[in-house]
């Protein structure tokens, strides 16, 4: 399956945090958002925090600054939340030295509305009405993941690998073409290649086909924003970080 331009169009891409994690992988971030903007007319980018574990601006690394945290508090989400902004803000800078003219749409500018649990809260309403007008005088707008904002203007945060679910919400809400995410690995495969060298790749898979796959220690996105995919019947690709390649088209239904 491949998508090409229609007229008005817009993606969503999505950078996780090894695509995040210095500048060598920013610059392929970089060149993926170039080649988006070419092929789309708009492109939102969904970031998640640089780096992952010990890496010095990873979630788990900004949470370790002092025991006193206490996970599902409103202090626990607003350090936990930092992550994915430090992220926006790098790439914005090195976007902007690119030559490509950007802006970071984060907290009530974001418009996603949180409700539940902090920690684990989830989104209750995306405000659109934000970006739509940033849109107007930028084709890139950068999106911090794995938060949003509660009624009372607390951030709150979505579960590990909740920047997949802001993707993808995203998509549904500003009827986006389809949400890219970028890996390490060339799309979805039948095993872990790191591991077993005969894995093979999916060209495409219909959603009810993926979720199994994600029933897994690692899964290459979130299971609950796949099943927000399902819902709201968005088309996904998951794609290598390297190369400018078709990766594996997700559609809602069968071709």
């Amino acid at each position: 399956m491949s998508r090409r331009k229609l007229g008005d169009e817009m993606i969503i891409q999505k950078f996780g945090g090894a695509a995040m994690k210095d500048r060598t992988m920013r610059r392929l971030c970089i060149e993926r958002i170039q080649e988006g903007l070419i092929s789309y007319d708009k492109v939102i980018v969904v970031v998640s925090a640089i780096g992952r574990q010990e890496s010095p601006y990873s979630t788990d690394r900004l949470l370790s600054i002092t025991p006193s945290f206490k996970s599902s508090t409103a202090s626990w989400d607003l350090a936990a939340a930092c992550g994915e902004l430090i992220a926006s803000a790098v790439l914005s800078a090195e976007l902007e030295e690119a030559g490509i003219s950007n802006r970071v749409m984060h907290s009530v500018n974001s418009g996603i509305k949180t409700l539940g649990p902090f920690g684990n809260a989830t989104i209750e309403s995306i405000e659109t009405s934000y970006i739509e007008k940033s849109l107007q005088d930028y084709k890139c707008l950068i999106i911090p993941g794995f938060q949003g904002m509660s009624v009372g203007g607390d951030y709150m945060t979505l579960g590990r690998g909740g920047s997949d679910l802001t993707a993808i919400a995203l998509g549904s809400s500003l009827n986006a073409s389809h949400v890219e995410f970028f890996k390490d690995v060339p799309g979805v495969m039948s095993a872990d290649p790191h591991i077993y060298s005969n894995a093979k790749k999916f060209d495409s898979l219909t959603i009810d086909e993926f979720l199994p796959l994600l029933d897994c220690a690692r899964p290459i996105i979130q299971k609950r924003a796949a099943l927000h995919a399902k819902e709201t019947a968005i088309p996904l690709c998951v794609r290598g970080i390297a190369v400018a390649e078709e990766g594996t088209w997700i559609t809602p239904h069968s071709s």
